[in-house]
């Protein structure tokens, strides 16, 4: 029989994604409406952050962020992408298929 891991708050997690990307200079609406990131993307990325063991690790990462970040924690599932998106919004990458 396998162990079911809870998953954390979703409203917790929604807001840590935003915030890791904010962080980054990346504005998670702003690349739905560029047609970068879908609906479905993004609603998993939350549902990816509420699985992490690394919540407190990231919490501290955020804590200290006086300045925009070049990159997301190392930890973070989502660093490649929030990269990805970066270069998207600043028009050195490609748009998502």
């Amino acid at each position: 029989m396998s162990n079911v891991v809870p998953l954390g708050d979703p409203a917790r997690h929604f807001w840590m994604t935003r915030s890791v990307a904010r962080a980054m200079g990346v504005s998670l609406s702003e690349a739905m409406a560029e047609g970068n990131l879908s609906q479905k993307d993004y609603a998993d990325l939350v549902t990816r952050c509420r699985s992490c063991h690394f919540v407190d690790e990231c919490q501290e990462w955020l804590g200290h962020q006086c300045t925009r970040s070049a990159a997301a924690p190392e930890c973070c599932q989502h660093a490649a992408l929030f990269q990805h998106l970066k270069h998207a919004a600043s028009g050195t990458g490609r748009r998502k298929p």
